[in-house]
């Protein structure tokens, strides 16, 4: 197959600091780049795939994130912009491969991050919705009708979807194909007023006790969500940028706070040689010395000093010799008297049948045996 590559024109988009940013990569954007099936008329349906990447990195900027399900879904770019950013613009490299004929498209996308300075969104919450997908989320009409529902709720002038993330980003485990379950993402909305009352029924004694308990709370406005989104209540997080906290805190040197030594000086690259010759002799020479030492004296004693039997002989008294040979010569002539006896076999010992022939055995013997030996079983006589 032939490779080829086509450029696009590139496109511009001014998303602001601290918004949630979405654009979605069109699979019919670039199928007229790509040649059709051979048979005229039949809809063109290619398994297409993209890859996003900051221009001259192998990936993306950290706050950009992209999803794609199937090669026949389109692809997402989504992420919420830092201040950083802002003023710089950061051109991301798009390519799209079509499966079926190995072609690539590609074009750049050009992100100019505006300042969003003049509209500071200083109350801050995040939902956990347990019946979606980040996908799906990030759809226009799904993520509208849930700023709508938390308009409702919160009454803010100005309200404004900050970041959205997935479960699966924040530790959480694939679900099971089973029963239609989703992943689960995190949705931030910010808004420019203080936390309505039906918000602040989390942060309750009885809410949070029965979210100690994996119990949902009870929340009063939970229903306006309920028809289309199941939210985790347990898991809102609720952060209000108005309170500066100040995380300062005064060092209090202790025992267990070392000194400050001052800037650390490295050492020069010029080292000086070291002798390692008396290391050598503490480590080795001193332990082997010492082993061969002991080596001789246990050899002088094993081989040296053996004193034999002659010299054992010579130091025992006559009578004990007498004795002991006595004794010796008793002993073998027991042992030999034991071999040479014939004791006759118990009957419950002798074979029924010939081991070769298979005849039976008489269980009587002749006067080979002793005739005045009993019998084990007195069935035998």
């Amino acid at each position: 197959y032939t490779i080829l590559s086509k450029v696009h024109s590139d496109r511009n988009v001014y998303p602001s600091a601290g918004v949630l940013f979405v654009h979605v990569l069109e699979r019919e954007y670039f199928k007229g780049e790509f040649p059709p099936y051979p048979k005229p008329g039949e809809i063109s349906n290619d398994p297409i795939t993209f890859n996003t990447n900051l221009m001259g990195y192998p990936d993306r900027p950290g706050w950009l994130r992209y999803i794609q399900r199937t090669p026949y879904s389109d692809g997402v770019l989504y992420g919420s912009p830092t201040v950083e950013n802002v003023g710089k613009p950061t051109i991301i490299e798009i390519t799209a491969y079509n499966r079926r004929t190995f072609e690539t498209a590609r074009h750049n996308l050009i992100i100019n991050i505006m300042s969003a300075e003049d509209f500071p969104l200083p109350y801050q919450a995040e939902f956990f919705i347990r019946n979606m997908n980040v996908e799906e989320m990030l759809a226009s009409e799904v993520l509208g009708d849930f700023l709508g529902a938390v308009k409702n709720v919160w009454q803010p002038e100005r309200l404004n979807a900050i970041n959205i993330t997935s479960a699966l980003d924040r530790g959480g485990r694939v679900p099971l194909p089973i029963n239609d379950m989703k992943e689960g993402v995190y949705v931030m909305v910010g808004a420019d007023v203080p936390f309505s009352s039906c918000l602040r029924e989390v942060e309750n004694p009885q809410n949070q006790l029965r979210c100690s308990q994996e119990m949902q709370p009870v929340i009063t406005c939970d229903k306006k969500f309920r028809t289309q989104f199941h939210i985790d209540w347990c898991k809102i997080s609720l952060v209000d940028n108005t309170k500066q906290v100040s995380t300062f805190q005064e060092v209090i040197r202790g025992e267990g706070i070392l000194p400050d030594g001052g800037e650390y000086k490295p050492p020069s690259d010029t080292l000086k040689s070291r002798d390692y010759y008396s290391d050598f002799l503490i480590t080795l020479a001193v332990p082997s010395a010492i082993a061969l030492v002991l080596f001789l004296i246990l050899a002088y004693i094993m081989c040296c000093r053996r004193e034999g039997v002659e010299k054992r002989n010579m130091q025992t008294p006559d009578i004990q010799l007498v004795h002991h040979s006595a004794i010796q010569k008793s002993t073998k002539e027991l042992r030999d008297m034991s071999k040479n006896r014939e004791i006759a076999w118990p009957l419950s010992t002798l074979p029924v049948f010939h081991p070769v022939t298979g005849e039976i055995v008489p269980a009587l013997h002749t006067d080979s045996y002793d005739n005045t030996s009993m019998p084990l079983m007195q069935t035998q006589q």
